[in-house]
Protein backbone atom coordinates (compact mmCIF):
# COMPACT_ATOMS: atom_id res chain seq x y z
CA UNK A 1 0.00 0.00 0.00
CA UNK A 2 1.31 3.46 -0.90
CA UNK A 3 1.51 5.95 1.95
CA UNK A 4 -0.93 8.84 1.78
CA UNK A 5 1.53 11.15 3.52
CA UNK A 6 4.14 13.01 1.56
CA UNK A 7 6.41 15.98 1.88
CA UNK A 8 4.46 18.78 0.22
CA UNK A 9 5.71 19.91 -3.17
CA UNK A 10 8.12 22.81 -2.77
CA UNK A 11 9.16 22.00 0.79
CA UNK A 12 12.46 20.49 -0.33
CA UNK A 13 14.30 23.63 -1.36
CA UNK A 14 17.44 22.44 -3.12
CA UNK A 15 20.10 19.74 -3.18
CA UNK A 16 22.23 20.49 -0.13
CA UNK A 17 25.14 18.21 -0.93
CA UNK A 18 26.19 15.15 -2.86
CA UNK A 19 28.67 12.75 -1.26
CA UNK A 20 31.00 10.45 -3.17
CA UNK A 21 33.31 7.79 -1.79
CA UNK A 22 36.61 8.12 -3.67
CA UNK A 23 39.56 5.78 -3.86
CA UNK A 24 42.31 8.31 -4.56
CA UNK A 25 41.69 11.64 -2.83
CA UNK A 26 44.49 13.46 -4.67
CA UNK A 27 43.22 12.33 -8.08
CA UNK A 28 39.63 13.23 -7.19
CA UNK A 29 40.58 16.64 -5.76
CA UNK A 30 42.50 17.36 -8.98
CA UNK A 31 39.55 16.20 -11.10
CA UNK A 32 36.83 18.19 -9.31
CA UNK A 33 38.96 21.23 -8.50
CA UNK A 34 41.35 21.60 -11.41
CA UNK A 35 39.69 19.88 -14.37
CA UNK A 36 36.06 20.75 -13.58
CA UNK A 37 37.02 24.08 -11.99
CA UNK A 38 34.90 23.73 -8.86
CA UNK A 39 35.85 25.79 -5.82
CA UNK A 40 37.32 23.80 -2.91
CA UNK A 41 36.25 24.93 0.53
CA UNK A 42 39.14 25.50 2.94
CA UNK A 43 39.75 26.90 6.42
CA UNK A 44 36.74 28.58 7.96
CA UNK A 45 34.64 27.77 4.87
CA UNK A 46 34.59 24.10 5.92
CA UNK A 47 31.69 23.04 8.14
CA UNK A 48 32.88 22.84 11.76
CA UNK A 49 31.86 19.18 11.99
CA UNK A 50 34.17 18.28 9.10
CA UNK A 51 37.24 20.45 9.80
CA UNK A 52 39.23 17.71 11.52
CA UNK A 53 38.56 15.20 8.72
CA UNK A 54 39.37 17.79 6.03
CA UNK A 55 42.62 18.68 7.82
CA UNK A 56 43.51 14.96 7.93
CA UNK A 57 42.90 14.65 4.16
CA UNK A 58 40.01 12.22 4.61
CA UNK A 59 37.33 14.56 3.21
CA UNK A 60 37.34 17.35 0.63
CA UNK A 61 34.46 19.74 -0.03
CA UNK A 62 33.76 21.49 -3.32
CA UNK A 63 30.98 23.92 -4.14
CA UNK A 64 29.23 24.34 -7.49
CA UNK A 65 28.29 27.80 -8.77
CA UNK A 66 24.69 27.23 -7.62
CA UNK A 67 25.85 26.41 -4.08
CA UNK A 68 25.56 22.62 -4.11
CA UNK A 69 28.30 21.02 -2.05
CA UNK A 70 30.12 17.94 -3.34
CA UNK A 71 31.72 16.01 -0.50
CA UNK A 72 34.50 13.57 -1.32
CA UNK A 73 35.08 10.86 1.30
CA UNK A 74 38.40 9.08 1.03
CA UNK A 75 37.96 5.31 0.87
CA UNK A 76 41.33 3.94 -0.33
CA UNK A 77 40.05 0.34 -0.39
CA UNK A 78 37.07 1.27 -2.59
CA UNK A 79 36.62 -0.89 -5.64
CA UNK A 80 33.51 -1.24 -7.78
CA UNK A 81 32.17 -4.79 -8.10
CA UNK A 82 33.58 -4.89 -11.64
CA UNK A 83 36.83 -3.22 -12.74
CA UNK A 84 35.17 -2.15 -16.01
CA UNK A 85 33.67 1.29 -15.19
CA UNK A 86 31.22 0.92 -18.09
CA UNK A 87 29.35 -1.62 -15.96
CA UNK A 88 27.13 0.23 -13.52
CA UNK A 89 27.98 -0.43 -9.89
CA UNK A 90 25.66 2.00 -8.14
CA UNK A 91 22.04 3.04 -8.27
CA UNK A 92 23.09 6.58 -9.08
CA UNK A 93 23.75 6.87 -12.80
CA UNK A 94 25.51 10.19 -13.29
CA UNK A 95 26.00 13.74 -12.07
CA UNK A 96 25.17 16.38 -14.68
CA UNK A 97 26.58 19.91 -14.80
CA UNK A 98 24.97 22.58 -16.95
CA UNK A 99 27.18 24.91 -18.97
CA UNK A 100 26.55 27.90 -21.22
CA UNK A 101 26.14 26.58 -24.78
CA UNK A 102 28.91 28.91 -25.98
CA UNK A 103 31.35 27.27 -23.53
CA UNK A 104 30.50 23.63 -24.33
CA UNK A 105 33.26 23.16 -26.93
CA UNK A 106 35.81 24.62 -24.52
CA UNK A 107 34.73 22.11 -21.84
CA UNK A 108 34.94 19.30 -24.40
CA UNK A 109 38.50 20.34 -25.28
CA UNK A 110 39.47 20.23 -21.57
CA UNK A 111 38.07 16.70 -21.27
CA UNK A 112 40.00 15.59 -24.34
CA UNK A 113 43.25 17.35 -23.36
CA UNK A 114 43.14 15.61 -19.97
CA UNK A 115 42.64 12.23 -21.68
CA UNK A 116 39.53 11.52 -19.63
CA UNK A 117 37.73 8.33 -20.56
CA UNK A 118 34.57 9.26 -22.43
CA UNK A 119 31.58 7.04 -21.71
CA UNK A 120 29.34 8.48 -24.41
CA UNK A 121 29.26 11.41 -26.77
CA UNK A 122 29.49 14.16 -27.44
CA UNK A 123 25.85 14.01 -28.47
CA UNK A 124 23.49 16.58 -29.92
CA UNK A 125 19.80 16.22 -29.11
CA UNK A 126 16.78 18.51 -29.37
CA UNK A 127 17.36 19.27 -25.67
CA UNK A 128 20.96 20.35 -26.27
CA UNK A 129 24.47 18.90 -26.33
CA UNK A 130 26.15 16.61 -23.84
CA UNK A 131 29.28 14.62 -23.09
CA UNK A 132 29.51 11.79 -20.55
CA UNK A 133 32.87 10.86 -19.02
CA UNK A 134 34.28 9.13 -15.95
CA UNK A 135 35.67 10.63 -12.78
CA UNK A 136 38.71 8.90 -11.20
CA UNK A 137 36.45 6.36 -9.44
CA UNK A 138 34.42 5.36 -12.49
CA UNK A 139 31.36 7.52 -11.74
CA UNK A 140 29.84 9.13 -14.83
CA UNK A 141 29.93 12.92 -15.06
CA UNK A 142 27.93 14.75 -17.72
CA UNK A 143 28.47 18.26 -18.98
CA UNK A 144 25.45 19.44 -20.92
CA UNK A 145 24.02 22.62 -22.40
CA UNK A 146 20.75 23.86 -23.79
CA UNK A 147 20.51 24.27 -27.57
CA UNK A 148 21.88 27.53 -29.00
Amino acid sequence: MISQKSIPTGHLRKVHHIAFNVQNMAASRHFYGHILGLYELTGDEVDATLKELVAAGKIANFVTPDGTIIDLFGEPELLPPDPDPRKSFTRAYHLAFDIDPQLFDQALAVIQENNLVIAYGPVTRPTGRGIYFYDPDGFIIEIRCDPL
